[in-house]
């Protein structure tokens, strides 16, 4: 979501309502402080280099104060303990790929990079586990497991850069999470530092666990509110017999998204389900060179995966009702060179709409599956109403949509217009019975909104448990319910 410049202004005369200044200074006492507990090699403190922390894949942008790389969970104790004493805002940072500015230093102060802790600890193959460092980047968890016959399901479009722990941080989704879940439904177990230095452990190693509350689900998908993880106890699966890919295009959006609700409706649960547009269609195909149709108002990337015997008849019933919903063309992928193809398009495509304006904002709403239809008609109605081109991606088949607004920031008068068009978007997903995130995160972007979505008591009731965990309010303040 676009954060308009006076709105910005108006946060920052806010300050961060308990106390402190709108922005840290942390002094040289502290910094040397900080380079006695990582070492000398593992503490950024010049401009240029704080810099590169000062953003993520939002638009705005605050500089921090200092930047840190612990080595262990001890050192992000003994770093939380001085950040507590000296009241200094810490922002937990993986890679940086956050979509909803939850990795931004709000007010200055540290930056704590969990980058460099990226060590896989260990896979247990009988028991379908594995333990890792937060820094691990998804696609080398994925690589490293691949062969042993192993797979990781939540799988980010990001995940050649995204980190499992901020992964867990934002509960994230991808493209398999429709037949296989989120990142929640994978993580058994974690060690966790909490704001105040404490070292807790939660959950285990068993996929069934009741003891006690589940304190392992409340800090998933916490955005570094509660606690910072530094390690984790992730589930794994055996990779499935076989897959088929295929390609459904369309000359009609609304027909693309009706044959969703009706291969769902089949009974059929694909691993994958995604929907691009035309316009989204021609960047990525400019982009990456696949093949993909450039005259289609629509495509469907859709995958079955399972034994090999099963799988030739889910292709055949899928490709039939595309077909039925007027598909002018089904595609089946012959070789896994022309899979990973047709992935790398998918994958690449955000990024890719650079080609047609300067900036973006990506929304993340999520719907019933049956109302997706519904939900793409209104994007496209808000798109012509605000006269903002509007790119519709979603992972389709779990209703979880990615409206692309292009833009130029520099125009101040179409910001404001942006800003608008998020508004109607959200307001629409929730009137359709969704809601406002679906895998990004509510982070800085949409603390405003939450309110459209809970009550004042349900918020307050967040605010108070934020504030058990982190008394002081150091930990990652501004995000999800402000400060």
């Amino acid at each position: 979501m676009v954060v308009p410049e006076k709105q910005l202004a108006a946060e920052k005369e806010q300050g961060r309502g308990n106390g402190l200044p709108e922005r840290v200074i942390v002094s040289e006492k502290v910094k040397r402080r900080l380079a006695e507990i990582v070492g000398a090699d593992r503490i950024l403190t010049a401009h240029e280099d704080l810099m590169v922390y000062a953003y993520d894949a939002t638009l705005p942008e605050y500089l921090p104060e200092v930047v840190v790389f612990p080595r262990d969970a001890a050192q992000v104790a003994e770093i939380l303990k001085l950040a507590n004493a000296e009241q200094i805002p810490v922002a937990p940072r993986g890679a940086g790929t956050n979509l909803s500015g939850g990795s931004l230093p709000l007010h200055g102060g540290i930056v704590l990079g969990l980058a460099r802790m990226n060590r896989i600890l260990e896979v247990d193959k009988e028991n379908l586990t594995a333990v890792v460092e937060p820094g691990v980047v998804n696609a080398d968890l994925q690589a490293y497991l691949a062969p042993m016959g192993l797979f990781y399901p939540p799988d980010p479009a990001s995940m050649n850069a995204c980190t499992i722990g901020g992964n867990i941080a934002e509960n994230s989704g991808g493209p398999r999470c429709l037949k296989y879940g989120v990142t929640r439904d994978y993580v058994l177990g974690l060690e966790v530092v909490l704001p105040t230095g404490e070292i807790i452990h939660t959950g285990g190693r068993t996929v069934k666990n009741t003891t006690g509350y589940d304190l392992t689900r409340l800090f998933v998908g916490s955005e570094g509110t509660l606690g910072i993880v530094t390690r984790a106890n992730l589930r794994l699966l055996p990779i499935p017999e076989g897959k088929r890919t295929l390609l459904a295009v369309y000359d009609d959006l609304n027909d693309a998204s009706r044959t969703v609700s009706a291969i769902i409706g089949q009974g059929i649960i694909p691993t994958t389900l995604e929907l691009m547009d035309n316009m989204l269609i021609g960047c990525a195909e400019d982009f990456a060179h696949v093949g993909l149709p450039k005259d289609a108002a629509a495509i469907l990337l859709i995958e079955v995966d399972g034994f090999q015997e099963s799988l030739d008849r889910q292709a055949r019933v899928i490709e039939q009702l595309c077909r039925d919903n007027k598909a002018r063309e089904v595609r089946r992928a012959q070789t896994a060179e022309e899979v990973n193809r047709l992935w790398v398009a998918r994958r690449t495509v955000i990024g890719a709409v650079a080609r047609v304006r300067p900036s973006y904002s990506l929304q993340d709403v999520t719907v019933p599956p049956s109302k997706l239809p519904q939900m793409v008609s209104r994007v496209v109605e808000i798109s012509g109403k605000y006269d903002l081109p509007i790119g519709v991606l979603a992972h389709a088949g779990d209703g979880n949509l990615h409206p692309l607004v292009l833009f130029d920031k520099r125009n101040r008068e179409e910001t404001e217009r942006v800003e608008h068009a998020e508004s109607e978007i959200c307001e629409v997903a929730l009137a359709l019975g969704g809601t406002l995130s679906g895998e990004h995160g509510i982070g800085l972007s949409k603390r405003r909104r939450l309110s459209l979505e809970f009550s004042a008591d349900e918020i307050e009731l967040t605010r108070r448990l934020r504030a058990l965990f982190d008394p002081n309010g150091i930990l990652n303040p501004g995000k999800i319910v402000g400060e």
